[in-house]
């Protein structure tokens, strides 16, 4: 997971919020969502009401109610907000406890995949939680109730190979 990072955005005893990170990139994928619409008259109430919904969301949680399911049955895409709204924040909501914000822009279309921009934060999350399923498996992307800890993946395979070596001297 080199070419992206996973940031915190926020933690508290009832969530924890993460957002993306590319390589090279000087904003995250959720400021770049932020600062798209900061600026502008039309969108930035939208963009306030969003912001006030992820600040509820670390205080209390981040429970499927308070999500719009987007994606696939297979993955765990979900945008804000849930009230009426243009503007769309793409997520994947891994538990009530844990939340990683993605990017997100105007909808302007019945749904996501006949906007080429949406339907672009929307794979971007979904192969990101594939990156984090297959690192689980792997062994270095731990996910407890409330973080998820990623070890350098070389680090975890001279872990192993120190671990066998040691075993192989007793």
């Amino acid at each position: 997971m080199s070419e992206i990072d996973l940031v915190l955005v926020n933690e508290t005893d009832n969530c924890t919020i993460y957002t993306l990170q590319f390589e090279g990139k000087s904003e995250t994928e959720f400021e770049s969502f932020f600062n798209k619409f900061r600026d502008d008259a039309v969108y930035n109430p939208d963009l306030m009401r969003i912001v006030a919904f992820i600040n509820k969301i670390a205080e209390n949680g981040a429970f499927e109610r308070l999500f719009r399911p987007e994606g696939k049955m297979s993955d765990s895409i979900v945008a804000l907000p849930v009230i009426s709204s243009k503007l769309r924040l793409y997520c994947l909501r891994l538990s009530d406890k844990i939340l990683i914000l993605g990017n997100g822009g105007v909808k302007n279309s019945r749904t996501y995949n006949e906007d080429d921009n949406l339907r672009g934060y929307v794979i971007t999350l979904q192969n990101f939680e594939k990156l984090l399923k297959e690192g689980q498996k792997k062994g270095f992307v731990t996910i407890t109730e409330k973080t998820i800890e990623i070890k350098d993946e070389d680090s975890n395979a001279s872990d192993k190979e120190s671990k066998s070596s040691n075993n192989k001297e007793q």
